[in-house]
């Protein structure tokens, strides 16, 4: 559920460039007011942004709100083959993660928290024998589970959760699992300790020798790379930061053993990529 790709391939006439200049503008100076007013004390509390973040994710809205669920036919995705590379790179760098991490049991069961509009699980569906796909948005549930049966006749269990209570997948989810995926999605939480919570929720999910592969933004330092804590609509992929080794160790605390972190500074979609790998023992 990360914002959609930032280019759709296609030439523009001047006039467009302009405008989208003018929007990146508009955006960058939004922004920068959002951030000092939280640094002025005027923070949102979790509630009101996961209320915001309930709102704007539980049913469809335009073809932005397609593009940041990732559902192939979103602007910027049927111009491209972006979608199908999400999840293939994303197989890719987790069966470099898993040969690293000594991660040698077969993937029956696989989570994938914020599953989206299925560009990873169609690549990872057909290695598992049941996938459990987690959203908000049940639209999205229904286009992943369509997308999956195009490619494998995989078992697909949607799971819908709500913003402010996410360990009731913790009921809805019969067992454990081999694999937890999170694309995506750490970067839209309300703040850096809800994320606590999906963690404990993922450690709970995993089975003993299990392994984890989660998405995070980091920050650098800088002070547009934090939190932003507020105005969650329209800063939704800022909304949650952490860095590197705050992230690490909040796994640790949360019973993980991390193996591995590998970052990515920039891609098609977006910047200050890190995908942590995490075991349970």
């Amino acid at each position: 559920m990360p914002e959609g790709p930032g280019s759709t391939g296609t030439s523009k006439n001047p006039r467009e460039v302009v405008v989208d200049h003018g929007k990146r503008l508009a955006v960058i100076a939004e922004d920068l007011l959002q951030r000092a007013l939280v640094t002025a004390g005027l923070r949102q509390p979790d509630s009101t942004i996961a209320a915001d973040a309930q709102d704007y994710w539980r049913r469809p809205s335009g073809s932005r709100w397609a593009a940041n669920s990732h559902w192939r036919n979103a602007p910027g995705f049927r111009e491209t083959d972006l979608w199908d590379r999400i999840g293939a790179d994303h197989l890719a760098l987790f069966e470099d993660g898993a040969r690293m991490a000594g991660f040698s049991r077969s993937a029956d069961r696989v989570v994938e928290w914020g599953c989206g509009g299925g560009a990873n699980a169609v690549h990872f569906a057909p290695r598992a024998k049941e996938f459990i796909g987690v959203d908000i948005s049940r639209d999205s549930l229904d286009e992943c589970d369509r997308q999956i049966a195009g490619v494998c006749d995989t078992v697909f269990r949607p799971v819908a959760v709500e913003v402010a209570n996410p360990e009731s997948a913790l009921g809805d989810i019969d067992g454990v699992c081999d694999v937890f995926l999170s694309f995506y999605v750490f970067e839209l939480i309300p703040s850096p300790e809800y994320g606590e919570r999906l963690l404990r929720i993922a450690h709970d999910l995993l089975a003993p020798g299990g392994l984890a592969l989660i998405q995070i933004k980091y920050e650098t330092g800088e002070w547009r790379t934090k939190p932003r804590r507020r105005s969650y609509r329209r800063g939704l992929a800022n909304m949650t930061t952490y860095p590197i080794h705050d992230f690490w160790e909040l796994a640790e605390r949360c019973g993980f053993v991390p193996r591995a972190v590998r970052l990515v500074p920039r891609n098609e979609l977006d910047e200050r990529y890190a995908y942590f790998f995490l075991s349970k023992e």
